[in-house]
């Protein structure tokens, strides 16, 4: 559906740019609210779910709180808060770092590796929300995106 409609807008917008500003924002937003659906089952977040995976993929080795902040998509997330939320749930270990003891090393549990596992299963299958789109439209979009960035 175009974004006009999406947001109920007469008016068009000032420039294609603008609009495109608009539509990238509502995207996200949409995004967002889908990935929320998916991990709410599970009792995390989409935040506490992108510090699992960078945890996952920092094995065997841990983390601290400054690369988990570094490497979040979310970059006004708080880490150091998501790490406890999941410690609480049993999901992450803080330990001592041995190289430095004013750093915390942050490391995924079993029980945080099982439930990524677990969780993959309904992201994949979250990626029919995109089957809308042919895998090259979605190479040029990815493309697009990086580019502006820039």
């Amino acid at each position: 559906m175009e974004i006009e409609k999406e947001i109920k807008q007469n008016k068009s917008f000032s420039s294609e740019y603008q609009k495109l500003v608009v539509n990238i924002m509502f995207t996200n937003s949409w995004l967002n609210t889908k990935q929320s659906k998916i991990f709410k089952p599970y009792g995390i977040s989409p935040q506490q779910y992108n510090i699992l995976r960078i945890l996952r993929g920092q094995l065997p080795n841990p983390a601290c709180v400054s690369l988990l902040q570094d490497r979040m998509i979310d970059k006004m997330s708080n880490a150091s808060r998501l790490v406890d939320k999941l410690k609480l749930k049993k999901l992450v270990e803080r330990k001592e770092c041995k190289a430095d003891r004013r750093q915390v090393d942050i490391i995924i549990t079993d029980k945080g590796l099982d439930l990524l596992n677990t969780i993959n299963i309904a992201v994949e299958a979250s990626e029919n929300n995109f089957k809308s789109i042919s895998v090259d439209e979605a190479k040029e979009l990815n493309r697009i995106l990086d580019k502006l960035r820039d």
